[in-house]
């Protein structure tokens, strides 16, 4: 069965959301949205020369192909793929992605977007304003509709500060501190670090030679928001995340009118003990900005894009680094 061309359904559309945790993929149409979604827990690997095109095609045929057969959307003809790291790591996927999924699919327009790209089109749709996209990492990303403001985004080595890595990082330096006996550790936070990784003197050697070691520090993350209400060292490490996070939102932010904030990613679910600081923070910081829930997930933006970019009518900045369109005959 295939989908039948009509104008209610549109064209077929595909968008993709690879993030520091996985690859999630959806197919669907320009008129009815996404019709089926598929997901891995394996994050796309980055090497020497960047993002790794590919092992996300490796991933992503297979994926699309059971979609395909699910939906009976037959082609694609628009694609939208949003990846954690594309400003600084894309080359590889700017040079050889868009040729790779029309050979695959027929595509015949792709964009390629830096995952707060597709976070805040999730979030808020194309209207100006703020999002702040908090999972394993963390990038602030502002807009009027003109140009891309951005801050952070520089990965767990250099920068996400108040992501996910961030603090699950922040919590396993506390608990080395309290093995080691040195001020600033936290014995609950120890505690749970033995839980879940086994005695901390091995922990280097299983941690550093990951290529996932992003995914697997902000697995912690919830083990601190655990111990918060408890421990006040898990409960600066969540302050701390907080003031980050509203610092890179206040740095992006439109000066002019009320423009709305939103934070959206994984981190929303640590609960309280982020949220209740964060509201602090961004009311001391934002004063002129609204908070406002999102929309739709960055799986939903990047869906929101493919139909608008079918459809002619994509509004949100196409920068050639943060967003970038390529259009084949």
């Amino acid at each position: 069965m295939t989908v039948p061309a009509d104008p209610e359904r549109g064209h077929g559309i595909l968008a993709v959301d690879s993030g520091g945790s996985g690859l999630r993929v959806a197919v669907g149409t320009s008129g009815a949205g996404a019709l089926a979604e598929q997901s891995s827990p394996v994050p796309v690997r980055t090497g020497e020369r960047g993002i790794d095109p590919g092992h996300l095609l490796d991933q992503l045929v297979p994926m699309v192909r059971a979609l395909e057969e699910r939906t009976g959307v037959a082609e694609a003809t628009t694609a939208v793929v949003g990846a954690a790291g594309l400003a600084g790591l894309g080359d590889g996927l700017r040079a050889t992605l868009p040729d790779a999924l029309a050979r695959a699919f027929g595509v015949r327009t792709t964009a390629l977007a830096a995952d707060a790209v597709t976070a805040f089109s999730g979030a808020l749709g194309a209207r100006p304003g703020v999002v702040a996209a908090a999972g394993t990492g963390l990038i602030a990303l502002g807009t009027d509709l003109t140009g891309w403001q951005r801050a952070d985004g520089w990965g767990h080595l250099l920068g996400d500060c108040g992501g996910g890595a961030w603090i699950g990082r922040a919590g396993l330096e506390a608990a080395l501190r309290a093995h080691d006996g040195r001020p600033g550790g936290s014995a609950r936070l120890l505690a749970r670090a033995e839980e879940r990784f086994g005695p901390v003197p091995g922990l280097p050697g299983r941690l550093y030679p990951r290529p996932d070691r992003a995914a697997v520090l902000a697995s912690f993350a919830p083990e601190v928001a655990g111990c918060a209400a408890c421990d006040p060292v898990a409960s600066d490490i969540l302050r701390a995340a907080a003031r980050h996070i509203a610092e890179s939102a206040a740095a992006v932010c439109p000066p002019d009118g009320q423009p709305p904030f939103a934070l959206t990613g994984g981190l929303a679910g640590l609960g309280a003990p982020l949220l209740v600081p964060l509201a602090e923070e961004v009311a001391r910081l934002l004063p002129h900005a609204r908070r406002v829930d999102p929309e739709g997930d960055p799986l939903h933006g990047a869906v929101r894009m493919a139909a608008d970019l079918a459809e002619g009518r994509l509004a949100l900045p196409v920068d050639g680094v943060l967003l970038s369109v390529l259009r084949r005959a």
